[in-house]
């Protein structure tokens, strides 16, 4: 009998609907967040989930409970549902997903994928009595599902091209849905941004009434997570936690931010291979300043695997200067570019192509090369993962 995963997982079909009919109907039939949990919300293209576990650790070295919800998983769903202890286990994802099912089984529209996996994250901060939680946006921020539940403040990391074919064209358009975070009167902490994106964000904030607040340093505290952004997205999660009103002690900011746990973030997986999600133009650039701080002038072996609705030939442009040799790969997620499609986009310069059906067939083919690379796609990136981890029978390939 299919479990009650599976017939989440099968909700994708539905798609991506943005819009907050649904989940305010969801969320207010199940009483949902609990009353008194403070919530840190938080939105931009890139940064978003190194942000979060930032937050999220310095509160857990603080003695905090604190729920938080992100996507994608890399290896298996419960990745997304955690707090300070541990994550959500198999049977309250089960058992959570059980009551949802039953009480939405008559819904005309049926509520998707990312609205069921927020009301269940939700469900389970209310019962382990978390009396924090971080919510990572999914797509945008103004019709994200997220964005029906009320922070006491609101962060937006760096603002860039991505995900365009439902967020506008523009950056203009991009910054404007990534605003819509932004509630009446409730403080707004935005780390660097472009013009074009402080110029929206700028002009919401003032009509909402708003504090904005904007980082102007990046962290200087060493940090578990490795890159120059990273440095940017720590004084993001500082700022944020401030604005709170939370008064935190310099150790437990320094140990959240050294002890900080979020792979695929330039990840070492063994000396000279690091794995990274990268999967758009900016955090590619940022890919490429991290890979040159650590490694110099010294170019990578590159595994790379995309999913469709990417800009790749950027992405791709943003690589080329630390790349030796390409290794393009296919990899298990119902979104995956084809080797050829990805190879289409390459640049044209004379640097070596070789093609692998499969992440085991590319890690083979770079076990003698380093310093080597793995980027692309966080799908690809959790698939790498569980094969490092030994457990590739673990690995739950997700369409969002």
């Amino acid at each position: 009998m299919p479990s009650a995963l599976d017939w989440l997982y099968s909700t994708q079909l539905f798609g991506i609907k943005l819009g907050l009919d649904g989940v305010h109907r969801l969320l207010t039939e199940l009483r949902l967040p609990a009353a008194g949990q403070k919530i840190i919300h938080i939105a931009g293209t890139n940064g978003k989930g190194s942000t979060s576990a930032f937050i999220h650790s310095i509160l857990k070295a603080a003695g905090h409970s604190a729920g938080l919800f992100t996507s994608p998983h890399l290896i298996h769903f419960r990745e997304r549902i955690r707090d300070t202890q541990r994550c959500i286990s198999d049977a309250e994802i089960e058992s959570g997903l059980c009551r949802l099912r039953q009480h939405v089984q008559h819904w005309e529209p049926h509520p998707t994928f990312f609205e069921l996996a927020l009301a269940l994250a939700l469900d389970w901060f209310s019962q382990r009595e978390n009396e924090w939680i971080v919510l990572e946006t999914g797509l945008g921020g103004r019709l994200d599902a997220t964005n029906a539940a009320a922070p006491i403040v609101s962060v937006l990391t760096p603002i860039g091209w991505d995900h365009m074919q439902f967020l506008g064209d523009t950056l203009e358009k991009i910054a404007a849905e990534k605003a819509g975070i932004i509630k009446p009167g409730i403080p707004v902490v935005t780390a660097p941004q472009s013009a074009e994106a402080m110029a929206v964000i700028t002009r919401v904030a003032a009509q909402q009434g708003s504090q904005l607040i904007r980082v102007q340093q990046p962290c200087t505290h060493p940090l578990g997570l490795h890159g120059p952004h990273q440095q940017w997205n720590a004084a993001l999660a500082l700022a944020a936690l401030q604005a709170t009103g939370l008064t935190l002690s310099e150790s437990a900011i320094a140990d959240g931010l050294q002890h900080v746990d979020w792979p695929a973030r330039f990840q070492t997986l063994r000396p000279g291979l690091i794995l990274d999600g990268a999967h758009n133009p900016d955090s590619a650039q940022a890919l490429a300043a991290a890979w040159r701080a650590a490694f110099g002038d010294q170019k990578a072996a590159l595994v790379f695997g995309a999913v469709a609705g990417k800009d790749i030939q950027a992405v791709l442009h943003e690589l080329a200067p630390i790349c030796a040799e390409w290794h393009l790969t296919a990899f298990d997620s119902p979104r995956a570019l084809s080797t050829a499609e990805v190879r289409q986009s390459l640049p044209t310069a004379e640097t070596p192509i070789f093609e692998h059906p499969s992440p085991t067939h590319a890690l083979r083919a770079i076990a003698d090369k380093t310093p080597a690379l793995i980027c692309g796609s966080l799908y690809l990136a959790g698939e790498v993962l569980s094969l490092f981890q030994g457990q590739p029978e673990s690995f739950q390939p997700s369409m969002q």
